[in-house]
């Protein structure tokens, strides 16, 4: 899984270079504000890992605290309404893989803020943890983006779903299903 991730991860970033270029330039050009943004994930056995992603937001957009995104949330850019929708700002996140804190398909990791809350409420939750994270996973293809509480529940029973049925196949079976959601442009907005 490792190798085959690897060889993935360098392929797709290569070629979508060019497109990571020209977002770069849009994002700088919409408010001159940086182009990459990072942020503190929990990783592997609840490790505190580093994400990278294009940003999307204005700049000091959790100036009031860490929050989900929402439906229309007015601190979403207009260049990165299209990243977010595409999928474009994730790519960044491949570097993770290439290190090895996360996978190209596992549970997605969360922000050590919202996850100390999301333990408390949902029985399980740190399970999740069992496996690396993921840029995709069972729950980004069958439940579309969760923004609240009982979506995150709903999203962490497909998570223990995966980790109880692991295979190479079911891995294939997410990979084709990311692509067909990142060509039809679903998923990757909240819904409320």
């Amino acid at each position: 899984k490792n190798i085959n991730e690897i060889f993935i991860s360098i392929s797709i970033l290569f070629f979508s270079l060019p497109i990571v270029i020209l977002a770069a330039f849009l994002i700088y050009r919409e408010d001159k504000g940086k182009i990459f943004y990072s942020q503190i994930r929990k990783g592997l056995y609840g490790k505190n890992i580093r994400i990278f992603k294009l940003r999307t937001m204005k700049i000091d957009s959790e100036k009031e605290g860490v929050q989900w995104s929402q439906k229309d949330d007015s601190r979403i850019t207009k260049i990165g309404y299209f990243l977010r929708k595409t999928r474009i700002d994730e790519i960044p996140q491949l570097i993770s893989v290439l290190k090895g804190e996360m996978s190209l398909i596992g549970p997605r990791p969360e922000r050590p803020e919202i996850e100390k809350n999301l333990e408390k409420e949902i029985p399980y939750y740190s399970y999740r943890r069992a496996v690396k994270p993921g840029l995709s996973g069972w729950a980004q293809v069958n439940y579309p983006y969760g923004a609240s509480l009982e979506d995150s529940k709903e999203k962490t029973s497909y998570d223990i779903f995966y980790i109880e049925n692991f295979s190479n196949i079911l891995d294939i079976i997410i990979f084709f299903k990311t692509v067909k959601l990142v060509f039809n442009l679903k998923g990757s907005l909240p819904k409320n």
